[in-house]
């Protein structure tokens, strides 16, 4: 059998993010036979001159659209801007009409997950909002069932369109146990629905 490539694709401004997709992975790589790739975006900038460097100084390198026709299923991640995906993260996917057209992501399994400041700060509607493009390229959604009873005791981040976390307004709050144990089953239920899908019984 061969190996089952899961892209982890982020963008975090202050690590809170960076931290949930690092759990996905945790629990994609406790599947058998499944890998995750770690990815992240660069920042967009409103002075048109300005540039990233072409490698990040620290952390995941940047992904490019081949990871997305490379990768057996995606787990996507965002803080929360305003009740939705972050720019940085939106510019990447208004980027990918090549893949859409040629539908490399149609059919595969897709997750999502993100973090806020304030525990109303617009988790639901963030998740909601980058699943949009996701059903446009064809992906088949998923999120976490309430037979995760961390859903039903969290006092801080979790939702049932998939794992969230409550930063605090300077991000000064540490992942839950609660957040913790929720991206890893995430990770874990896409690993497993992903080789499903790969390697029907």
């Amino acid at each position: 059998m061969s190996a089952i490539h899961l892209l982890v694709l982020y963008y975090s401004r202050h690590g809170a993010t960076r931290r949930l997709a690092e759990l996905i992975s945790d629990g994609i790589e406790s599947v058998p036979n499944c890998h995750a790739i770690l990815r992240t975006v660069p920042n967009v900038s409103a002075v048109s001159e300005a540039t990233e460097n072409a490698i990040p100084d620290h952390g995941s390198p940047y992904a490019e659209y081949s990871d997305l026709a490379d990768c057996d299923g995606l787990a996507l991640g965002s803080p929360t801007r305003f009740g939705n995906m972050a720019s940085p993260m939106k510019y990447f996917w208004d980027g990918s009409t090549s893949e859409w057209l040629s539908g490399a992501l149609s059919g595969k399994p897709a997750c999502v997950f993100t973090s806020t400041g304030s525990l109303h700060g617009g988790q639901e509607t963030t998740l909601l909002s980058m699943m949009l493009p996701l059903l446009h390229h064809g992906m088949l959604l998923m999120g976490l069932p309430y037979s995760n009873p961390e859903l039903s005791s969290t006092t801080t981040g979790g939702t049932p369109y998939g794992v969230s976390h409550l930063a605090g307004d300077r991000g000064q709050h540490p992942v839950s146990r609660e957040e913790e144990l929720l991206a890893i089953a995430q990770g874990v239920r896409l690993a497993k629905i992903a080789k499903q899908l790969k390697f029907p019984t």
